[in-house]
């Protein structure tokens, strides 16, 4: 087995608010703690303190991707920090390459919402309700991407602090959305 074949990735939507600063900085989070996602995971704080400290220390930094595609890198996070919310990113489109300017104007017009992150777990728990509880990752990449997976996850240009409470409502609507979209 590859260590490719071990990368997972999760996703998170920009939101409404999203825009681009100066035609190509964007920020905002990149995962949210304590939220689950579709896929039934949860994230859990300090699940990225580790990855980030090694990061630092080897002088990496995480990519920034087109749809996980390794080949098309699209510019650079700045900023990559956890806080009391979740994995806080900001970062810069390099519009001096073609997939950048194509990025900062699908963002700018609101076709590209989502984020997601490019990660290799490598320690987790379930809970009693069977979701994964996501203890430890190893973070390589945040993506812009088209569809996310953690819609409740809002992305701000303009840096917006997030309400925590209101998301998590939001994430427990659409949980429940999904599940009245299964019933036959």
């Amino acid at each position: 087995m590859t260590e490719k074949s071990n990368l997972e990735h999760k996703f998170a939507q920009f939101g409404d608010e999203l825009q681009v600063q100066d035609g190509h900085v964007i920020e905002g989070y990149a995962s949210l703690f304590d939220a689950k996602d579709q896929g039934g995971d949860i994230v859990q704080k300090g699940a990225y303190a580790a990855s980030l400290q090694r990061l630092i220390a080897s002088g990496r930094a995480v990519k920034m991707l087109w749809q996980h595609d390794p080949a098309q890198p699209i510019g650079v996070w700045d900023e990559v920090r956890e806080d009391q919310h979740g994995l806080w990113v900001k970062g810069r489109l390099l519009t001096e390459i073609e997939k950048g300017r194509e990025a900062a104007a699908l963002v700018g017009a609101g076709a590209i919402d989502g984020l997601s992150i490019g990660y290799r777990t490598l320690r987790a728990s379930k809970d009693e309700k069977g979701c994964r509880l996501l203890q430890e990752l190893e973070l390589w990449e945040v993506s812009l991407v088209t569809f996310p997976m953690l819609p409740s996850a809002r992305v701000s240009a303009k840096g917006e602090t997030l309400a925590v409470d209101v998301l998590r409502e939001l994430a427990a609507a659409f949980e429940g959305a999904r599940q009245e979209m299964k019933r036959p």
